[in-house]
């Protein structure tokens, strides 16, 4: 009996030093591999025999070591820090990429900056501020105009085209999700399959499914919980996405029915949409995790204009305004394509309703029901040096609305409170916020063809029938682009001219271009800083390893030494009887 138990022990010894060299080499062997967990053997006491009864001592003796299992060395808590951190990195590296993109179309970077473009329009308004019955000057004037309706509409346009490729992106990585929930699925039944047996660990597949956890967290903000049967299930933004058995896969849809942008939903769970976009990115609420989340924010829902921007005329009361202003805050300001966008068309829209409110100025009169309108004001304008000194032709018209109505007579309440009819009275066709085509905004603005036509349309001369040039509207001009006319934003006071606004403009896009990339630098600092903590718990060495792998070789020969001794003193005793 004695002979056989320390047999065992020997062999016990073979056994635990060859598991713990395959270990070691199997560590060895994915040094460089992505995603591999150091892993180790461990070794536990076989079993004991008890010979007796006694107050000094267990009077055991032991049977060998056992080989208990081989461990993963990771730490969970790491695992979990590094993947909300590399979340939120990705979603601050998509912001930064589409506002790379805003910065280009406008050149400050390629020296074809918009501004140039502004600069020859306000140029040409000066030299035609001298001359005003110069043809030359009057024709290059308008060419200039043109230049600027065409540069801007090009920007806007390809503002507009970006946001609709960014569904591209969108599309790849819903469908990379799926295909990682898919893979999670896999991995579960064949862990569940190789520990149903309670011996042995699959660690390699854990291994893959981790590189799976961490890739699927760059897109989307997870949690994950494992059961003990060592199936893990995942949700996606608080939503099951990956269970026990099941798979509830992401689909796109469109945002509305006239919308070409696409947007995340859920469609085992009602076509929910995957993400809350009606609260701005914040670390504090956890809304600002995820390159799928990032390229949305981006993006925004719609394509903005001037009357996304909310000012404080346009209301009637104060909650209005404050209420108008919280939802920019929440769905516009987020966004950079959609703040872009608007202000951009703030401006646009700015100076193109300047120029064309001073060649052709308004009068608001009141109706007998007490309501008001506004008409031409004839008495106010500038003519044409054409034949006919025609009046009232705007430099810049909407494409699908005429800036007046046909010439109608109409009754009005004078100042003295009596009726007075005005004939011939074109009434101006406001600005309708619900009609994109009433709108002066970019991709709805032109050139007056009948300017454009017949240079001496352009009202410049006196209404006096003297066929003088009028200077004081050309210099109405000067003055009106010297104004301030807009602030960059509701949260901002400084309301700026034209040439101001601009400046403001690209530098709050270079702001915050510089915000988001410095949270994106300091994310990967961090992301890397707990990545290295993980390497350094779960990491392979290959000094530690080849020490190991000496330590195990000489553990197994030494077990090997030890069984030939035991079978030289048995065949001794063998021979001695």
């Amino acid at each position: 009996m004695a002979s056989f138990s320390s047999l065992h022990i020997g062999v016990s010894g073979l056994n635990v030093s060859q598991a713990a060299l395959n270990v070691t080499s199997h560590n060895l062997a994915n040094v460089d591999s992505k995603g591999f967990v150091r892993q180790q053997a461990i070794s536990t006491d076989f079993q004991y025999v008890k010979w007796g009864e006694s107050h000094l001592s267990s009077m055991q003796r032991g049977l060998g070591a056992n080989f208990a299992e081989v461990k993963q060395v990771r730490d969970t808590f790491l695992d979990k820090a590094y993947r909300q951190e590399i979340g939120r990195q990705a979603f601050y590296e998509s912001q930064y990429q589409a506002i790379e993109e805003v910065e280009g179309l406008f050149g400050e970077l390629e020296g074809v900056q918009f501004q140039n473009t502004m600069k020859e329009f306000w140029g040409s308004l000066q030299e035609l501020s001298k001359e005003p019955d110069n043809i030359v000057a009057r024709a290059s004037f308008i060419q200039t105009a043109v230049s600027f309706v065409e540069r801007a509409d090009n920007i806007y346009s390809q503002m507009n085209d970006y946001q609709i490729n960014l569904n591209t992106k969108i599309i790849d990585q819903v469908n990379r999700v799926n295909e990682i929930g898919n893979e999670i699925r896999e991995l579960n039944i064949k862990i569940r399959h190789y520990e149903s047996t309670g011996v042995e660990k699959a660690n390699d597949l854990r291994d893959n499914r981790n590189l799976l956890l961490d890739e699927l967290s760059k897109i989307a903000r997870i949690t994950y919980k494992e059961n003990p049967a060592g199936v893990v299930s995942v949700n996606v933004e608080g939503v099951p996405f990956v269970t026990e058995d099941m798979v509830y896969p992401m689909e796109t849809a469109q945002i509305d029915k006239d919308s070409q942008m696409l947007k995340p939903v859920w469609v085992a769970h009602g076509y929910v949409d995957v993400f809350n976009m009606d609260r701005p990115p914040s670390s504090m609420n956890e809304t600002d995790i995820g390159s799928l989340k990032g390229l949305l924010t981006a993006r925004g829902h719609k394509q903005a204009n001037y009357t996304d921007i909310p000012v404080r005329d346009s209301y009637e009361s104060d909650k209005q305004y404050q209420d108008a202003v919280k939802e920019y805050n929440n769905l516009i300001d987020p966004s950079i394509m959609m703040t872009a966008q608007a202000q951009f068309d703030q401006l646009i829209h700015g100076i193109v309703t300047m120029v064309n409110d001073t060649l052709c100025p308004n009068k608001e009169v009141t109706l007998p029901d007490g309501s008001k309108i506004k008409i031409f004001d004839e008495d106010y304008a500038s003519v044409g040096m054409d034949a006919q000194k025609t009046a009232g032709e705007a430099l810049f018209t909407r494409k699908s609305t005429p800036r007046y109505t046909e010439p109608r007579d109409i009754q009005i309440i004078n100042d003295e409170g009596n009726t007075e009819t005005i004939f011939d009275a074109r009434i101006y066709i406001e600005e309708d916020p619900k009609d994109n085509y009433s709108l002066y905004t970019l991709g709805e603005i032109e050139v007056n063809p009948n300017i454009l036509g017949n240079n001496s349309y352009l009202p410049l001369s006196k209404n006096d029938g003297s066929g003088a040039y009028d200077i004081e509207m050309t210099q109405r001009l000067l003055a009106n682009w010297q104004k301030p006319f807009a602030t960059i934003s509701p949260n901002t006071l400084t309301s700026n001219n034209m040439n101001d606004y601009y400046i403001s403009f690209i530098s709050e896009i270079a702001n915050r271009g510089e915000r988001v990339n410095t949270i994106s630098m300091n994310q990967i600092s961090m992301v890397t800083s707990i990545d290295n903590k993980r390497a350094e718990v779960a990491g392979v060495s290959s000094d530690e390893e080849l020490t190991n792998l000496i330590k195990f070789q000489h553990s197994y020969n030494a077990a090997a030494r030890y069984i030939n001794v035991v079978s030289e003193m048995l065949e001794h005793i063998i021979m001695s009887m």
